[in-house]
């Protein structure tokens, strides 16, 4: 593998790991979990809320939603409904 330094780009670094057929079997497995995490970063910061103010309105703590975000949690779907209610989101979950 050539020096990641080089690379350009997430997806460029991305593509040349996803070469392993280990690497790209344990990435298709926690694909569905980050997505989640970047869909509720991005619409967090799309409202231009700090994971603080997420917290106050959602009534829970500040680091259960910096351990959701880290990837340090497994939440419930209850959870996520809680904090898109919070953000006045709305959780979609389909199966493709």
């Amino acid at each position: 593998m050539q020096n990641i330094k080089n690379f350009e780009s997430w997806e460029t670094v991305k593509a040349e790991f996803l070469k392993n057929p280990k690497v790209a079997r344990e990435y298709k497995k926690l694909e569905p979990r980050y997505k989640a995490i970047s869909a509720l970063i991005s619409a967090r910061l799309k409202k231009k809320m700090s994971q603080t103010k997420l917290a106050q309105i959602a009534g829970v703590h500040q680091s259960a939603i910096a351990r959701l975000e880290s990837g340090n949690a497994n939440p419930t779907v209850d959870f996520l409904a809680r904090l898109a209610t919070a953000m006045n989101s709305q959780l979609v979950v389909r199966f493709a």
